[in-house]
């Protein structure tokens, strides 16, 4: 999915993110033991499609998007009251720029770090999303038995797994639908999302989901929001896990079958 060889170490601002500021201590890779074949971490129950649909009206990302709200509700219904799915907007209607200030941590709204602007930019890698304005998630795991990973080593451990990272705008609708998921120590990197630069290779940022400390560039006042960064593909993060699904679908009716 990956060509590792193609990816380009320098980025728009060399800068490191506040990343190990915000959680410190990381484990000695040496001494990890972590199993890449361990199953995924605990379940996370989401609430309906019909009461996500509200969710995303009440929010106005039907409006970011270009979409009647009754038109979310239509397609929420197309999932059974009891299907543990998350019903996102295609990232190509509300961007991961538009969708960020929607998050809250007490009361503190969430943001992109100042050395991410070209966030929206990062597209889906080696995954093809659904071709429709709205789809489900399904099989949503935060990735926590993969801390102190590497996106490198990551990546085709999922795929092995019959697993596809989440992009980043369906992580971040993920936090606004169960905002508990996002934990001080247990936070995720959302890999399906990666920037192609203009020589062709991939940007070696990789995105991430976490809780600001309120150091460096993000502000004191910003303490404990929602924080949509970047993390090298190389580096291991000790409070990150890697936020996957087992699919997504757009239950859209199959097209008419051709007569001969």
């Amino acid at each position: 999915m990956h060509d590792t060889s193609s990816t380009d170490t320098s980025s728009t601002d060399t800068s490191s993110t506040e990343a190990e500021a915000d959680v410190a201590g990381a484990r000695d890779p040496a001494t990890d033991t972590t199993d890449g074949a361990a199953a995924p971490g605990p379940a996370y129950r989401l609430r309906s499609p019909a009461a996500q649909a509200e969710r995303l009206i009440e929010l106005g990302v039907h409006e970011i998007a270009g979409i009647a709200a009754d038109d979310v509700r239509a397609f929420a219904e197309k999932a059974g009251a009891d299907d543990d799915v998350l019903l996102v907007v295609h990232p190509d209607r509300a961007p991961a720029s538009a969708l960020a200030p929607l998050l809250r941590r007490d009361d503190k709204p969430g943001f992109v770090v100042t050395d991410m602007r070209d966030v929206d930019a990062f597209a889906p890698s080696g995954i093809e999303l659904p071709d429709s304005p709205l789809y489900f998630v399904t099989g949503i795991d935060r990735g926590d038995h993969m801390s102190n990973w590497s996106p490198e080593e990551a990546l085709p451990a999922l795929t092995e797994a019959g697993r596809t990272p989440l992009v980043l705008a369906e992580g971040i609708h993920w936090v606004l639908q169960q905002p508990s998921v996002l934990e001080r120590n247990r936070c995720f990197m959302t890999i399906g999302s990666r920037l192609r630069k203009a020589n062709g290779a991939l940007d070696a940022r990789t995105p991430a989901i976490w809780i600001s400390n309120g150091t460096g560039r993000d502000g004191r006042e910003r303490r404990d929001a929602p924080k949509v960064g970047w993390c090298w593909w190389g580096n291991r993060h000790t409070w990150l896990g890697f936020a996957s699904t087992t699919g997504r679908e757009s239950r859209q009716p199959p097209g008419p079958t051709e007569v001969i």
